[in-house]
């Protein structure tokens, strides 16, 4: 790989310890993980090579939400001019009860640190970061399929079309399907049935049905809206976008059925409605005026008990380490963070210490990931297991919070504060797998630490 540097100066906060060493990095991916990675890392004079298994870009996919603590990076790289016209902008989210019964109004306020939240078109989102890498100089490299990951003490490369490319690290951003993933483990680890399943969809409002029917109309006739219902074993949410203009609805329920890798098919509409047959009519009005939609089975992966290779010089991030529940509202932005932390870490650690730079990722971000997950399986607990009546007197019982110790989080400026410290500390204690937590204690600690929460906003 080349050693031109031609990123740009890194952020503010660097306070004279940064290395002025450029790092060499591949990054297998072009994902939302991928490409942030590659676009922070060029930011902190990195070279980059992403390599990007797809021959070409398509627009596809529906609804992706980032958190503010995602929000924050974009609005630091310039991104809020281009993602801001094409996202949703919610003003109120109801919640109903399967029967029709309204629960709550929430009204969705902005932030009072300026700091935005994006929901969209994951294709239309995806599109704008792959046009802001390439215009910012990254080496993106389309139709590269991947066949091998190696490393040394002193290197990492992968093998890619038949040729060996070296760099000081690898980076796998490379999904659910992620090969990177195997070599960190050294075997396949099969996906299984998380017990629930998501139908999809996202569809133009003009001509479907929706602004005639008076069943679903509210939808998209006074701007962009967000509704949702709540019953044992499923939830439905539906939103319209772009002043009202396009809407996406997820509906997520139990599914036992084991599946292969490839987990997404098209669905069946017949399927859909037949779910929602008891509920408030709303439901099958605006569910029966998608044209088509995606049957996407929800896998579980156990926690991985690393995300690095043995020696250290491969890493995983996003969903290659850590897939997330719907739920939870937080996968792609918690692969954001991970992407801003690698590079911060190894613009302070230079390209002697990228071993020890890899290793603190993993120590600064592993718990912390963790219990993001948790807060999905909590939500989704949460409304697929509530009781009517006692929803009916508690609705704060069923709302989803955007908690604050995960969107106000900064991970540019946590890595520049907190490197240094869990550097030196695993230099004088030595590296140490992480520890893996009781799923069921991490869920009585996040929902313990939900209630203080709550305690203290009344």
């Amino acid at each position: 790989m080349s050693t031109e540097a031609n990123g740009t100066a890194p952020a503010a906060g660097t306070n004279g310890h940064a290395s002025e060493e450029q790092v060499q990095i591949i990054i297998v991916g072009a994902g939302f993980a991928g490409l942030a990675c590659a676009i922070e890392s060029k930011l902190k004079g990195h070279h980059v090579i992403v390599l990007e298994k797809f021959p070409e870009l398509k627009v596809l996919g529906d609804i992706i939400s980032f958190g503010a603590n995602a929000g924050r990076i974009f609005m630091r790289w310039g991104l809020h001019d281009k993602f801001w016209p094409v996202c949703t902008h919610l003003r109120q989210f109801h919640l109903h009860t399967w029967k029709g019964d309204l629960i709550d109004n929430t009204v969705l306020k902005p932030r009072a640190d300026g700091i935005y939240h994006y929901n969209g078109h994951r294709g239309e989102l995806h599109k704008i970061l792959i046009e802001h890498a390439i215009e910012m100089g990254i080496d993106l490299r389309f139709g590269q399929q991947v066949t091998e990951y190696w490393e040394t003490d002193d290197a990492a490369g992968v093998v890619v079309n038949g040729e060996r490319l070296t760099a000081d690290v690898v980076v796998g951003a490379d999904g659910v399907r992620s090969k990177a993933r195997e070599k960190v483990l050294g075997y396949f680890d099969k996906p299984r049935p998380s017990g629930y399943a998501i139908y999809r969809a996202w569809f133009t409002a003009a001509g479907s049905g929706i602004e005639e029917d008076p069943l679903a109309n509210y939808l998209v006739k006074d701007g962009d809206a967000f509704y949702g219902w709540i019953g044992k074993d499923v939830h439905f949410l539906c939103s319209s976008s772009k002043d009202g203009k396009e809407v996406s609805w997820v509906i997520t329920h139990k599914d036992e059925a084991d599946i292969e890798e490839s987990w997404q098919f098209p669905g069946k509409m017949e399927d859909v409605l037949k779910i929602v047959e008891d509920w408030d009519p709303r439901c099958a009005a605006i569910l029966s005026k998608a044209p088509s939609c995606v049957d996407w089975k929800l896998v579980y992966r156990d926690p991985l008990p690393t995300w690095l290779s043995r020696k250290a010089r491969i890493a995983l991030i996003g969903d290659a380490a850590h897939p997330f529940l719907p739920t939870s509202a937080q996968g792609a932005s918690q692969a954001i963070e991970d992407a801003v932390t690698i590079a911060v870490n190894l613009k302070l650690a230079g390209k002697k210490d990228a071993q020890l730079a890899l290793r603190a990722f993993e120590t600064m971000r592993y718990k912390r990931v963790r219990d993001v997950q948790v807060t999905g399986e909590v939500n989704r607990d949460k409304w697929h297991n509530a009781d009517e009546e006692a929803v009916k007197k508690d609705p704060d019982s069923v709302k989803i919070f955007n908690e604050e110790w995960i969107m106000e989080h900064d991970a540019e400026r946590w890595a520049f504060e907190h490197y240094p410290e869990v550097a030196e500390r695993i230099k004088q204690d030595g590296y140490k797998l992480p520890e893996l937590e009781d799923g069921d204690k991490a869920k009585e600690r996040v929902v313990q630490a939900r209630e203080e929460y709550l305690a203290r906003a009344m």
